[in-house]
């Protein structure tokens, strides 16, 4: 029996893949950042986002704080854990082989899921704060994802502003660019890196609290995004940073599209052929990058 698909179907899939999209593009700006600064494959990305997720649970579940608001407090903790895990472990291999620096964040992120199934064991935990979905015409919206989309764009595009227009976002870039150069115009490039890889894990926190709201919360959750997030940014290009907004604008919309003609369990298959597909094709990515 072939499927037949209406311009509502089709409008759905859109408007859920933007949804999405918007969530993947900010966590994988994070990514994006610390790459295109210090050349580090952060794989305890996706751990720091599930960081993000049990704050905002346990502020929700203890204080009754709205989850929304919890990015007030997950935010600037993990930017401190970001910038504490840079100064004492990551700042070892931002100058050698990309391969140290996949062991060692790796090794970092076994060591994240492992602490937290110890202090919050491996049951689910859930934030049950929005459910429903506004409908207009044919096409539902999801309020949870709704909000989240609205949020992480407004974070996403303050994140852009920060390092097109601010001094110190200025400097990100100049590091980014040219470290030794950087270095001769008196730029602190180690404190650079800090604040580069604190202001990758607060995207990360951000979107596991927004991601808390809408999904089951336990200690592995994490691997997916770091997963999708080395994915957006293959997309996109390496180190370019508004090929992080293209890459997950098209891994959202890919996402659902292929939602409407495979399985579940193969539809899980999808990202990873297009990975491979990317890396064979272009592997500098869509707007161009460093070679994956």
């Amino acid at each position: 029996m072939s499927l037949v698909i209406t311009p509502a179907m089709l409008g759905q899939v859109i408007v859920s893949g933007l949804l999405a999209g918007s969530l993947y593009a900010m966590v994988a700006l994070g990514l994006g950042l610390i790459f295109g600064v210090m050349r580090v494959l952060n794989v305890a990305h996706g751990p720091l986002l599930m960081l993000g997720a049990y704050v905002t649970f346990w502020l929700f579940s203890t204080v009754g704080l709205n989850p929304y608001l919890s990015l007030l407090v997950s935010m600037p903790l993990l930017y401190l854990l970001g910038m504490l895990l840079q100064r004492f472990l990551v700042y070892r291999v931002v100058d050698a082989p990309e391969l140290s620096s996949l062991l060692l964040t790796f090794g970092v992120s076994i060591a994240v899921v492992n602490l937290a199934q110890l202090a919050f064991t491996s049951d689910l935990r859930a934030v049950e704060y929005l459910t429903g979905a506004f409908v207009l015409g044919p096409i539902a919206f999801s309020k949870s994802r709704l909000i989240a989309c609205a949020i992480a764009v407004a974070i996403t595009a303050a994140a852009f502003l920060f390092l097109q227009k601010t001094r110190l976002g200025k400097a990100i870039r100049a590091v980014s660019q040219s470290r030794e150069v950087a270095q001769v115009c008196g730029i602190n490039v180690g404190r650079i890196h800090g604040i580069a890889f604190g202001l990758a894990s607060a995207l990360a926190a951000a979107g596991g609290s927004l991601v808390a709201v809408m999904v089951a919360i336990q200690p592995e959750m994490g691997q997916v995004y770091t997963f999708k997030s080395f994915l957006v940014i293959v997309l996109g290009g390496a180190g370019n940073y508004p090929g992080a907004l293209l890459g997950g604008v098209l891994l959202g919309l890919i996402e659902q599209l292929s939602s409407l003609f495979l399985t579940t369990q193969v539809n899980e298959a999808v990202a990873y052929i297009l990975l491979v597909v990317v890396l064979l094709v272009r592997p500098t990515g869509l707007l161009g990058g460093r070679a994956s």
